[in-house]
């Protein structure tokens, strides 16, 4: 896809006020008529040498997570929460990922997901439940890290 220059210099003014690449590719579509998927929008937003904010963000909050928990395990529970989530560098048994969350109460529970792709939560006592506020930031902790980790 050819853009012509006031279009290239627009892409370029999106990137720079921090659009994200779904944002420039629904700006493109409305303002120039111009329909991309969201892998076109990427290489073209690669072929013009531009940066998308949205890359820079996650590597910001994990080089401030890496930072808390070397600090010491009570200034890591001074993430969103307090809670705290690890990927297992070698997966368990019967697992296709593994790893391990610290809620803010202090309870380790060891998490995975199977070959069928369900979640499971296997808790230190029996019976036990994390509160809810605990198990939305496990769940985005976890997405993030994932992510993180190209999976």
């Amino acid at each position: 896809m050819q853009l012509t220059e006031e279009q290239k210099k627009a892409v370029a003014g999106w990137i720079a006020a921090g659009a994200k690449l779904s944002e420039v590719q629904q700006r493109l579509s409305d303002e120039f008529g111009i329909r991309l998927t969201y892998m076109e929008a990427r290489l073209l937003v690669d072929d013009l040498s531009l940066v998308p904010q949205e890359k820079e963000e996650p590597k910001e909050e994990k080089k401030a997570d890496d930072e808390a928990e070397s600090a010491g395990a009570g200034d890591a529970g001074a993430a969103r929460g307090g809670v705290r989530v690890s990927v297992d560098q070698i997966v368990k048994p019967g697992a296709m990922l593994s790893g391990s969350v610290t809620f803010s109460d202090g309870v380790t529970a060891e998490w995975y997901i199977d070959g069928l792709g369900q979640f499971g939560l296997v808790p230190p006592t029996k019976g036990y439940r994390p509160k809810q506020e605990d198990l939305v930031a496990f769940r985005e902790q976890l997405e993030r890290e994932l992510s993180r980790q190209g999976i």
